[in-house]
């Protein structure tokens, strides 16, 4: 027997395949377009999860800051961009002054790293110029090579300083020839020997009346140098300061807790910083700028308020404005003539204090009366030194009771 619903249970049956075949059809697109993935455990118990879409592999996003670039098998980091702010250029250094105090520094190649240190230091100071005179080879153990005693006064009188610095005798660990002949170094002759070259240069110094500062040695690397360098450094304060002048010690700056040599320490401004060359001899920048920092704070103090940034140049540009009257009222001016303050007319009198004497008495004081009798008038009743006494009879004083 036929069902009445077969056609239209078989039109059913067809749209619905249709459906499903659709269906599948775009599963299969959308799959693939996209990576396949493995089946896992879950996947087989609870179904397949939703796939996660995961971008192609050939498209790269552009990435900001460093990259790294493989080149011959080294790895290079090189920047993609540039920054967006770049750090403002310094101001340049204010000029120099006509009437600038001048720092006059010699010596040896340690002298010469100060004198940039210095420069650098007073390089914002319109009031003062550094001069270095510094002559690398010297010494003054050589002195048919520099003569520093001979050629100071005139480097002074050339330059005419307000501060003398001397820092010399990292060359001197050598042989000292005298007129006895030559004496070898770190024997007792020769430490009296160049006592007299030290003592003959810091009496130099100090007969050009202009204030000195002799800066001892620094530590080295090389333990005997930094060894010699202590001993050298007692030479040199004890003779300068017989004349007067200043010892500055820069040990401490170039050496750790422990008294030994660094070749790295902390700036002026406490960061670590590169002081010395790789030989651990020579100086970088930071470290010649931390050389002059044990000197800078002894020449401000003989440089005086010159050494203040805050100086500028008054010339016919930068003067202030002065207050200018018409010539009509500059001539209705009274002008005051000074005032002594001696005058005895500011008063309206014609004498100090009045000019007249107070009128003498004709009762005579008691000095008097002591000088022409011989002793005092009578006390006054009531007095505590008053005693009656009788007629006739001289009043005697009456005498000292101690109260307990």
């Amino acid at each position: 027997m036929k069902s009445p619903h077969g056609p239209l249970a078989r039109f059913m049956c067809l749209g619905l395949a249709l459906m499903l075949g659709a269906t599948a059809l775009f599963a299969s697109t959308a799959e693939a377009q996209q990576p396949e993935r493995r089946r896992n455990l879950l996947d087989m118990l609870f179904g397949q999860r939703q796939p996660v879409y995961v971008p192609p592999q050939d498209v790269q996003r552009p990435r900001e800051g460093k990259v790294r670039k493989k080149n011959s098998g080294s790895v290079t980091t090189i920047q993609t961009r540039a920054p967006s702010t770049r750090a403002a250029a310094a101001p340049p250094p204010p000029p120099k002054l006509d009437t600038a105090k001048k720092v006059l520094v010699v010596g040896d190649f340690v002298a010469s790293a100060l004198g940039d240190g210095l420069k650098a230091a007073f390089e914002d100071s319109p009031g003062v110029v550094v001069e270095s005179r510094a002559n690398g080879s010297s010494g003054l153990v050589r002195d048919d090579f520099y003569d520093w005693p001979g050629a100071l006064p005139a480097l002074v009188a050339e330059i005419k300083p307000s501060v003398l610095v001397i820092q010399v005798g990292a060359n001197d660990r050598q042989q000292l020839a005298t007129s006895e002949g030559r004496l070898d170094f770190r024997t007792d002759p020769w430490f009296t020997a160049y006592g007299e070259r030290v003592a003959q240069l810091a009496t130099v110094a100090a007969e050009t009346r202009v204030p000195v500062i002799w800066v001892g040695l620094p530590a080295f690397r090389p333990q005997n140098m930094t060894a010699d360098a202590l001993r050298l450094n007692t030479i040199y304060r004890s003779n300068i300061e017989k004349v007067s002048g200043e010892f500055v010690d820069v040990w401490e700056g170039f050496v750790d807790q422990e008294g030994r040599f660094i070749v790295t320490g902390s700036d002026i401004n406490g960061q670590p910083v590169r002081l010395r060359g790789n030989d651990g001899i020579g100086f970088t920048g930071p470290g010649k700028r931390k050389l002059a920092f044990y000197v800078e704070k002894s020449a401000r103090r003989y440089l005086g308020d010159m050494t203040s940034p805050d100086l500028v140049r008054l010339d016919g540009s930068n003067l202030p404005e002065l207050l200018s009257l018409p010539p009509s009222e500059s001539k209705a001016i009274i002008t005051t003539p000074p005032i002594d303050l001696f005058d005895p007319e500011l008063d309206g009198a014609d004498e100090l204090l009045g000019g007249t004497l107070p009128p003498s008495s004709s009762f005579p004081t008691p000095r008097d009366q002591l000088v022409q009798n011989g002793r005092l008038p009578d006390p006054p009743v009531g007095r505590v030194d008053y005693v009656k006494r009788s007629p006739g009879s001289e009043q005697t004083p009456a005498p000292a009771t101690a109260t307990p």
